[in-house]
């Protein structure tokens, strides 16, 4: 893991006064918030009141990278699903609520924000539920005399976890390598690459055009993981000939607690994609009962059984928050997020007591920013008890999400300070990139 001395691109001058220094990043906070086309959008969801906020009682939540926030318009469509069509209409709202057809139609409203056309993603079943179908479908469709799966070696633990169960059932072989090097170590024996698209303990953004294309070249298939991406940055999955991706949706897309992943399957595989885990839901004919197995056409071969209902509708109501939202736009507003963070601590954090391991270079940066400091777990528990609410990873690193749509640059401005003084109030210690990693 590397790591990045926080050198602002707009310094503050390191001999003012801390007031003064406080008072100018608040200013410059508000008329970057005063300035911002995406601020109104905070009204979109139950977070906070004005008032908490003008008086400093509110959370600053920058967790969304873990869990996003609630969109205002979930809760009274959920009451509606329980009370009427759960209620009143119970099994006719297969048909006349629209359930049957809920994982292609809310995977069209994701389509957009991954850069996929209609009709290639489907939602339904957990990350992990997705990524065997993807890893093993795509094994399926490669080559013959293939004899291994790459993995990103940086990968959430689960990635690595399914790639190799995949692989034990395929006859493959599992080979970890950093997202960097996949280009030189793909090989004419190798079936497809498994790769986090944003790196979850640093904030990292992995080259998806240039790994897939090497992929490509090499007669290999890319599956991509977006769970840190999606709703966070442009993906451009028709675009850049992506095979495979899955992602979760309860981060960026603030679709709530344990809500249904998403499975994309490339339109000219979609005919070749054949899913482990073939079930009624995505039989040509469910209703037949044919116990002969055919997959349906196009994406609803991805489905498998009776879709989560409320956990997708409420998925659903929580994508109207993009109504109008250009994904362009939050990345723009992500990237002024991120740099004006790195800005504040540099200014608020005493000298050596935290370094970034996220990349300040744009190109390689998601919408995180990791840092490293000495008793990382402690000072996040004090953070959270002084309303800043990140999280951090064993064994030493700070996380802080942002989510442009509801983020602002006051919370980032606040959240740098209340972290400075937390680092300041700490006694000595070596230097906070010793140890660093995990």
């Amino acid at each position: 893991m590397s790591e990045t001395p926080l050198t602002p691109e707009n310094p503050v001058q390191p001999g003012a006064p801390e007031a003064a220094v406080e008072r100018e990043l608040a200013v410059q906070a508000r008329q970057l918030d005063a300035a911002d086309p995406l601020a109104e959008l905070r009204g979109r969801f139950a977070l906070d009141s004005a008032d908490a906020r003008a008086s400093g009682a509110a959370d600053i939540y920058l967790d969304g990278n873990s869990l996003g926030a609630l969109p205002r318009a979930v809760p009274d469509r959920i009451a509606d699903v329980i009370h009427r069509e759960w209620g009143e209409l119970r099994i006719r709202s297969w048909t006349e609520s629209g359930w049957w057809t809920a994982p292609e139609r809310v995977g069209d409203k994701i389509a957009p924000l991954i850069g996929a056309g209609p009709g290639r993603v489907v939602v339904g079943d957990s990350t992990s539920v997705n990524l065997f179908k993807a890893v093993v479908g795509g094994v399926r469709m490669a080559g013959k005399g293939c004899t291994e799966i790459l993995v990103d070696a940086t990968t959430f633990p689960t990635d690595g976890y399914i790639a190799r169960s995949a692989a034990r059932m395929t006859g493959l072989a599992v080979r970890p390598v950093e997202p960097a090097r996949i280009a030189d170590e793909v090989t004419e024996r190798t079936a497809l690459a498994l790769v986090n698209h944003v790196d979850y303990r640093t904030g990292e953004l992995n080259d998806l055009p240039g790994i897939t294309t090497a992929l490509h070249s090499a007669g290999a298939l890319a599956v991509w993981d977006l769970c840190h991406s999606a709703g966070a940055l442009p993906v451009g999955l028709d675009a850049h000939h992506v095979d495979l991706a899955v992602g979760c949706t309860y981060k960026y897309l603030n679709g709530g607690p344990g809500s249904p992943a998403f499975l994309y399957v490339r339109e000219s595989l979609q005919e070749r994609f054949e899913s482990p885990l073939p079930g009624w839901n995505s039989h040509a004919d469910p209703f037949a009962m044919d116990p002969a197995y055919t997959p349906a056409q196009g994406i609803a071969r991805g489905r498998v059984g009776t879709p989560d209902i409320l956990s997708l509708l409420a998925l659903e109501a929580a994508l109207e928050a993009w109504d109008g939202v250009a994904i362009e736009d939050v990345r723009t507003k992500s990237l002024a997020l991120t740099d004006f963070f790195l800005a504040c601590v540099a200014a608020y954090v005493p000298a050596g007591r935290a370094r970034s391991v996220t990349p300040l270079n744009h190109r390689r940066r998601g919408s995180q920013v990791s840092l490293a400091c000495s008793g990382a777990g402690e000072v996040m528990d004090e953070l959270i008890r002084r309303g800043v609410v990140g999280d951090y990873r064993q064994p030493n690193v700070l996380r802080f999400g942002f989510t442009p749509l509801y983020t602002s640059f006051t919370d980032v401005e606040r959240a740098a300070w209340v972290l400075g003084e937390v680092l300041g109030a700490l006694p000595e210690v070596g230097p906070a990139a010793a140890g660093a990693g995990g």
